[in-house]
């Protein structure tokens, strides 16, 4: 929507909801983080108490990323440089961090990854999405999120009705890991795979091409919570810094508690 000077009005809404899904992943990592570098019983506590609506909240991230895009003209180029962030941060948490004495920080396919290539294939894609049925695509990928949820598990389908085993030799390499498909032996500290994921994006997007046509309903464009629109309009550069100045901190906090021992 416009405003009277022909300027687009900002979904405050959005930034909102956004911001809120990054408070909460910085505190379900400093959790993680403080009980296994102390070794506090609480804070695991606290985190494997969070840990089922983990999720929910990168639910909440990804399907806003998919809205953002079907109301952006850029996404070659943010995906694009996303992407280089991505990789960036795969350089530092799998060469860099190691040799500086992190263990278990590698992030091979993390939310930047995943995001990125979204966003990538949106930009390719955008036409054939905007001249889709939105409501279609809702339900495509409703179903699709099921059938491909269960591919880290070995399989596709919808339960015992429709089970779709995938041959056990996909799963004794990386290559695929991209698409949810890896060995046992694989680990990333921040994974997300495309499938089944992408389905969320995708209901975002769909969900942006209505509502971008039809309109935002006018509260939506109201600022409530400046602080969570804060976070949210720089969820990027908080996601890069976050875990560092969380380390940062952990270890300044465990280097004055020893001089007291």
């Amino acid at each position: 929507m416009e405003n009277a000077s022909g300027a687009k009005k900002r979904i405050h809404f959005l930034d909102e909801m956004r911001g809120l899904a990054v408070f909460c992943m910085i505190f379900y990592h400093a959790f993680y983080i403080i009980g296994e570098l102390f070794g506090i019983e609480q804070a695991m506590d606290l985190f494997y108490f969070f840990m089922p609506v983990q999720p929910f909240f990168a639910g909440i991230f990804i399907f806003i990323c998919g809205i953002s895009c079907s109301l952006s003209k850029s996404n070659l180029k943010r995906g694009a440089i996303l992407l280089g962030i991505a990789l960036g941060m795969t350089l530092v948490t799998a060469v860099v961090m190691p040799k500086m004495g992190f263990v278990d920080c590698e992030i091979y396919f993390g939310i930047l990854h995943f995001l990125s290539v979204c966003i990538l294939l949106f930009a390719l894609f955008s036409k054939l999405i905007k001249a889709f049925s939105p409501a279609a695509g809702l339900v495509i990928c409703a179903v699709l999120y099921i059938f491909t949820a269960g591919i880290g598990s070995g399989y596709l389908g919808f339960g015992e009705a429709l089970r779709i085993d995938l041959p056990a030799s996909l799963y004794t390499s990386d290559i695929l890991v991209p698409l949810g498909i890896y060995s046992p032996a694989f680990y990333s500290a921040d994974y997300f795979p495309l499938f089944p994921d992408i389905f969320i994006f995708l209901a975002g997007a769909f969900t942006g091409v209505y509502s971008a046509k039809k309109g935002f309903p006018e509260k939506l464009y109201i600022q409530r919570v400046p602080f969570f629109g804060f976070l949210g309009k720089n969820a990027l550069i908080i996601y890069i810094v976050h875990m560092p100045l969380i380390y940062g901190a952990a270890y300044g906090i465990e280097l004055i508690i020893n001089l007291f021992k």
